[in-house]
């Protein structure tokens, strides 16, 4: 099963338009699930989500009675999630539902590597306001100077990732930026697939450029400390009777 994970908070007037553009997109893929995680929303997003629950039996709802945040939201949806391959994308429909087939397609092709952790989108041609632009790209640059994930564009929203492999990377706020860093100090591949953006549906953006930059540089320096200090031992089960060496147990 595949598991469509979406934070929303305060999106009541993009929760139908969205749900419905998942439901065509996902319509090919087989068995799919869509996991809205209303964080802490003071409008109508978590009624709008109920009243579309009732003839999608596809569609489930968590909520958060005080907002976590993004990565918050998203961490309660993949753990709540019944799919062994998760796809997050942001509930303010910039990110177009009709992209999560080209994502999800690596990761769930009958001859996909193990090892292969994530797909992560990279925006083109982002309809944003020309400062988030410019903020966003000197964000990138230094993150990817600083980091070296390979990754030009690691604030997108849309992303497709083994659930299992997703739980076991180290949880803390703000870690959704920073993904495919976290995946490739776990040991996975990463892959890239350029996706379109759009403007916002409806609402208001619930980040400022001076917020971004301020939490952004505390966490790119702890990751930055994570990498540094990895450390990935593999594990060898031992059975019985089996040498491990000279004086070892099960030596001859």
């Amino acid at each position: 099963m595949l598991s469509i994970v979406i934070p929303m908070h305060n999106e009541a007037e993009n929760v139908a338009p969205l749900v419905s553009e998942i439901g065509t997109a996902c319509a090919g893929l087989g068995a799919f699930e869509v996991v809205l995680v209303d964080d802490g929303s003071s409008d109508a997003t978590g009624a709008e989500i109920r009243a579309l629950m009732a003839d999608r039996p596809w569609l489930r709802m968590l909520r958060h009675e005080t907002a976590g945040g993004q990565s918050a939201a998203v961490h309660s949806g993949v753990r709540a999630a019944k799919g062994a391959i998760v796809c997050t994308l942001d509930g303010d429909m910039q990110n177009p539902p009709s992209e999560i087939p080209r994502l999800v397609a690596p990761l769930m092709a009958a001859d996909a590597p193990a090892s292969l952790g994530l797909v992560a989108g990279q925006r083109v041609k982002r309809q944003d306001t020309w400062s988030k632009r410019m903020a966003s790209k000197i964000a990138n640059r230094f993150r990817a100077w600083m980091l070296n994930d390979a990754t030009r564009d690691s604030g997108c929203g849309l992303k497709a990732f083994r659930r299992e492999a997703f739980l076991e990377l180290p949880y803390f706020n703000h870690m959704h930026r920073y993904l495919p860093a976290l995946f490739g100090r776990a040991g996975y591949e990463i892959a890239h697939v350029d996706v379109a953006h759009r403007e916002r549906g409806a609402g208001s953006s619930k980040y400022t450029n001076f917020q971004r930059a301020l939490v952004g540089i505390t966490d790119l320096m702890g990751v930055a400390w994570l990498i540094r200090r990895a450390k990935t031992v593999t594990p060898v089960e031992i059975g019985a009777g089996t040498a491990t060496g000279a004086g070892g147990e099960g030596a001859a």
